[in-house]
């Protein structure tokens, strides 16, 4: 089956890699054009090495190599200015918009939440929770003026749906993105617009493969590797695997945004390796 999406257009965020750039190549596979935002910088006092905007232009190419148009811009979403203007000129160079997924997020961790720094949690909150509200929130007038309806998609997490302990404020952040996902899907059900979240386990991208996360599981090591993550991240699952490739959240998203999933809306839909029967 091809052409799920076909002639719509998308908004992304986190698109410079790892899952986002995952979403907006799956997606223009199957026909839509994409409008991509990332920060492709710094944020903070996190620990893995930001996206560039080489990066990016990656995405870019992987999207046009499909034969699908691509608008993209380095945007922070904490910047509801900046992520309006983006979303705006794409529209503008696209000529509408059908889907948003909200999938831009940091990660950070190692302290107990009553050791938890306020500006750490401040920012995890302000990225992970607040950015998605204000990713959907510019989108959400063009995809009424356009009185199609769409679909919109809300990356959380595995941590969205149970506690972890040392990483109190990531689990906060992605609880808080179950919420914005039933009521907008409450708000919005009127317009046709379905609203539903996904919520992976750990997946092969940065954010989980890197020297701080291996740092995490395996304190025991001094230079801790994949190797080392690998058997401890499988205890997690279910089904005997460490880790989903981003494709397999694409895939998700994907079926979430199509014409399959018409009548599915305002669901918590995990993509984990059966991590939460755990």
């Amino acid at each position: 089956m091809t052409g799920r999406v076909q002639e719509k257009v998308a908004f992304v965020t986190g698109a410079a890699r790892g899952q986002g750039r995952a979403h907006a190549v799956r997606l223009a596979q199957e026909g839509a054009d994409i409008i991509a935002v990332d920060v492709c910088k710094p944020v903070g006092g996190e620990q893995i090495p930001p996206s560039t905007p080489a990066d990016l232009a990656e995405t870019a190419r992987l999207v046009e190599s499909h034969g699908r148009r691509i608008v993209t811009a380095e945007v922070d979403v904490r910047d509801t200015g900046a992520l309006r203007e983006a979303v705006d000129d794409g529209v503008r160079q696209l000529g509408r918009l059908d889907i948003v997924v909200a999938n831009a997020g940091i990660g950070n961790g190692g302290d107990t939440l009553d050791n938890t720094l306020e500006d750490d949690w401040q920012e995890m909150i302000d990225i992970n929770l607040s950015g998605v509200w204000k990713s959907v929130k510019v989108a959400v007038p063009h995809i009424l003026a356009g009185g199609r309806g769409g679909a919109i998609v809300l990356t959380s997490s595995v941590g969205g749906l149970k506690a972890y302990p040392h990483c109190g404020s990531y689990v906060a952040a992605k609880h808080g993105v179950v919420g914005l996902m039933r009521t907008f899907a409450v708000e919005l059900g009127q317009h046709s617009i379905r609203v539903n979240s996904v919520h992976p386990s750990q997946v092969n991208t940065p954010m989980s493969m890197n020297e701080a996360t291996f740092r995490l599981f395996a304190p025991h090591k001094e230079h801790p590797g994949p190797e080392d993550f690998a058997p401890i991240s499988q205890m997690m699952h279910t089904l005997p695997i460490p880790w989903a490739e981003p494709e397999d959240i694409a895939n998700a998203v994907l079926f979430l945004v199509s014409d399959e999933a018409r009548f599915i809306t305002g669901v918590p839909l995990p993509v984990d390796a059966g991590a939460c029967l755990k």
